[in-house]
């Protein structure tokens, strides 16, 4: 299958996507981070030093998302319709699972604002405990759910 991002000469170039039809898009990304049982204690408590890190992540992530085109050199603008990010404090990782979903209407998908918003707010969550924990990982960042548009839907299995 030929790279849609690339033209027949090899250069970079945004996908021209005016012929495609408005349909309803949708996709979720996952992702985690990994930390200390001690780390993830100051999460579950409140008590980490710049504050509430799942709320301040949550808020990251949805910003993120709605700035995927001026990160992602060739990613479309689009009128994003929903943004939701999920965080959850799991003590059998021990860490932070992230998991947000982005819908539009539109012709082309929101892959991209997903995985970024995913992206930013495990980074953001590594920012706010960094001072307790410089070793923490972030992990597993990947689209688990695709929707809309001509390719269909695309969902990972659990």
């Amino acid at each position: 299958m030929p790279l849609t991002h690339f033209d027949d000469q090899g250069k970079a170039h945004m996908v021209d996507v005016s012929d495609k039809a408005v349909t309803a898009r949708i996709a979720t990304a996952e992702g985690c981070v990994v930390m200390a049982p001690d780390t993830l204690a100051l999460v579950m408590a409140g008590t980490s030093k710049k504050g509430d890190v799942l709320g301040i992540a949550r808020v990251a992530g949805i910003m993120a998302a709605k700035r995927a085109a001026d990160l992602i050199p060739l990613c479309h603008p689009l009128p994003i319709t929903k943004v939701t990010l999920d965080l959850t404090a799991d003590a059998a990782l021990p860490g932070v699972r992230i998991t947000a979903t982005v819908k539009t209407a539109g012709q082309t998908g929101v892959e991209m604002e997903a995985l970024t918003a995913v992206s930013v707010a495990a980074l953001t969550v590594y920012d706010m405990l960094k001072a307790a924990e410089k070793s923490m990982r972030i992990e597993g960042i990947r689209i688990t759910l695709k929707d809309g548009g001509k390719s269909g839907r695309y969902e990972v299995k659990l």
